[in-house]
């Protein structure tokens, strides 16, 4: 895709914080893969790590893969989750870096973070906080976190070199980007390449 405009990157962010802010209220019919206790099933979280979780932090579950089928994290790790949404793969690192650990969720959709926040209202975390916050200009100082996930995001970011440049910042030496996310495997046909459309639906 050529270089976007101002006025498109505009239109790209508010419309994805539109959708967003629909599915904070209600996920069902904005995902065209399986979403809440399914999509968790089908992606392979181990039921250890989430059969405790209340039934509307599952039925928010709207990942597109499983960040810890490509790595573990460890007890008394610090983890970010970038894209929290709701707040679902951040309770699971939680439930992973233990009491010692600290995990914080951080997403661009307030109508998300409050979500996420009336969670851990309901299944308090001590090691657990959500935040605002973007993935090219990440709120943290560098060299903060032991591991980075991030589920469904970084195909909606505008610059993607930059949020990338982001996670390796605030990764410790030795840190590990567990990410997962949908790529395009072949072009778009050339009446769809430059539908703004295309990074909201």
């Amino acid at each position: 895709m050529e270089q976007l405009s101002q006025q498109e990157k505009d239109l790209i962010r508010e419309k994805i914080m539109e959708k967003y802010d629909r599915v904070a209220l209600s996920p069902g019919g904005c995902f065209r893969y399986p979403i809440g206790r399914e999509g968790v099933r089908a992606l392979g979280y181990p039921p250890e790590l989430w059969q405790d979780l209340p039934d509307d932090v599952l039925a928010s579950f709207c990942g597109v893969g499983n960040p810890f089928s490509l790595g573990s994290v460890q007890p008394g790790e610090a983890v970010l989750d970038i894209g929290c949404g709701a707040g679902f793969d951040a309770f699971v690192a939680a439930k992973l870096a233990g009491p010692q650990g600290r995990v914080v969720g951080i997403d661009i959709t307030p109508a998300m973070v409050a979500k996420a926040k009336e969670h851990l209202r309901r299944v308090p975390v001590p090691q657990l906080v959500f935040q605002m916050g973007e993935a090219e200009a990440l709120p943290f100082p560098d060299r903060d976190f032991d591991v980075v996930i991030s589920n469904g995001v970084l195909n909606l970011t505008l610059d993607k070199e930059k949020a990338v440049g982001e996670i390796y910042r605030v990764l410790k030496p030795g840190g590990r980007a567990m990410l997962a996310d949908m790529v395009l495997v072949e072009a778009l046909p050339p009446d769809r390449e430059r539908r703004i459309e295309n990074w909201y639906q």
